[in-house]
């Protein structure tokens, strides 16, 4: 959809008019995470190699190496936004959890783009409404935590919202704009305005719309 700038929102909403298909889970975005769905694609892939089913195989780790790439679509395009290199750069990160309303933060997509950032060289600043409290008590981890997203935008290079909280979608993109050092967006999950927020003054990019 971005290479021919369609809009992954209105392609997903006609698809799901299907009632064999349904709309709950096309949502375009950073991918899937967690403690069981990852987990119990590798272990069909296990047991499909055990049996020999290579379409079935094939099909397996295409569904795992798809969700791999998109983490890595946000990192490239976060360093693109920062005029190749993220070094030195302040980065906000507004999610930490795998998903919203939990503090469940295994293989969470949020963690990984922030770790990787952080490891290139950007100034990481995490932000989490549930997940946040447990990493502010760990010391291990190359980032900082904020306790609030306003927090974590300060003197932001740019934004990530990476974890879909009501906390972050309800963000007024005016009162916090004057906050970042500038005020580039991209929406992990697709679940901002754009026109909201590009009329506020921000750059936005969403996964999948123009």
């Amino acid at each position: 959809c971005e290479a021919t700038g369609a809009d992954v929102t209105q392609l997903a909403a006609a698809i799901g008019h299907d009632d064999r298909i349904g709309h709950k889970f096309l949502r375009a975005g950073v991918g899937f995470g967690g403690g069981c769905l990852p987990k119990d694609i590798r272990a069909f892939m296990a047991r499909a190699e055990e049996l020999g089913v290579d379409e079935a195989l094939g099909f397996l780790r295409e569904v795992d190496s798809i969700n791999d790439r998109r983490r890595d679509h946000v990192i490239t395009l976060a360093t693109d936004l920062l005029e190749g290199d993220v070094a030195g750069k302040k980065v906000a990160v507004l999610g930490a959890s795998f998903k919203p309303d939990t503090d469940d933060m295994r293989n969470s997509p949020a963690l990984d783009i922030a770790h990787r950032l952080a490891e290139a060289g950007a100034h990481v600043t995490v932000t989490d409404p549930q997940a946040g409290p447990i990493l502010a008590a760990q010391d291990h981890h190359p980032y900082t935590v904020a306790d609030t997203a306003e927090q974590a935008i300060t003197g932001a290079d740019i934004t990530l919202l990476l974890t879909e909280w009501r906390q972050f979608r309800d963000l007024d993109p005016t009162t916090i704009k004057d906050l970042a050092h500038r005020p580039v967006i991209i929406d992990g999950r697709n679940v901002l305005d754009p026109t909201q927020w590009r009329t506020a003054g921000w750059t936005y990019h969403g996964m999948g719309r123009p």
